[in-house]
Parts: structure tokens; sequence; C-alpha cells
């Protein structure tokens, strides 16, 4: 299942090369994010180099979608309460995943985030993986958007 508009990631950082979320990166995750509503959401199917044993996926992707995904939903989260025009350059200040039961890697997942705390530049995401009607990880981060002179600030170029 996905949105009829396009990914969030392809219309704002079409030539981002980020493992989890970029489109120009041809081994990446490709991670494609929407708003609906409150929610910010994405649909993603495992590959079978994503297992971490037979059926299972890898702990270390779920960190990288959750990551991503929620790097996402902050920097949009600012776009928009901001009115900016330009996305703002967001980074990964912490985030909390935890595992709570083995996600299979031969389904559609559904990521889904939402921001829990805006100050200034500063946004608390909380999210979740849902394997049918299961949450198998959740996470909580916080994404900070940065200044010029950062490595980070022109990421979306």
């Amino acid at each position: 299942m996905s949105s009829t508009t396009p990914a969030v990631q392809d219309q704002l950082a079409p030539r981002s090369i980020c493992f989890g979320c970029g489109p120009m990166n041809d081994k990446g995750l490709h991670i494609k994010s929407h708003w609906e509503g409150e929610l910010f959401v994405a649909h993603w199917t495992p590959r079978p180099e994503h297992q971490a044993f037979t059926g299972i996926l890898n702990g270390g992707i779920l960190g990288a979608l959750l990551d991503c995904h929620s790097n996402w939903c902050a920097a949009t989260t600012l776009m928009k309460q901001g009115k900016l025009a330009e996305l703002p350059a967001t980074v990964t200040s912490e985030f909390h995943v935890k595992l709570k039961r083995p996600t299979p890697s031969g389904q559609e997942l559904l990521i889904v985030a939402r921001p829990v705390e805006v100050r200034d530049n500063v946004v608390t995401v909380e999210a979740d993986v849902r394997a049918g009607d299961k949450v198998t990880a959740t996470c909580r981060g916080v994404f900070v958007a940065v200044q010029p002179g950062h490595p980070a600030y022109h990421r979306w170029e």
C-alpha cells in the first residue's frame, strides 16, 4: 500500500544518498514517508538480505528504519510549523529503540511516527514498526536542526 502523492524524500531530497532514506542510494532501504493526518507513515517491505536469520528482520535495519523515518518526521514538522520554504537539515541527537518481538521479514511493515514535543529547532518523535496488528519495535528520538557550518547542513542536496 502506498500514497498517491510522492514521498517527502522524493519531493524534498531527490539526490540524497542516505542509506535509510536516500533515493540516490542504490543499495539503501529507500524509505518512502508521507503525512496521513497527524501521523507520519511509511510502508516498507524487507528484502532477503535484511534478515538476521531465516524469516526475521535484522535489528540494525529496524534501527535505521526508525531513525530515518523519525528524522524526516522531525524535519517536516519544523518545516510545517515554521512555514519554511526549505526543509531544515535535521540530525539525530539521540534515539532509543526497543525491540519488542521478532519482526518478520517476509511481509510489508508499517512505520508510524508522531512528533510529541517541538521546542525551537528540536523535535522529539515517537515511532513504531508494525507487522500486521503487532508492534515489533518502538523508538523515541530527539532530532535537531543544524546551522551552516555543520557537516550535515547540506544533507538534502
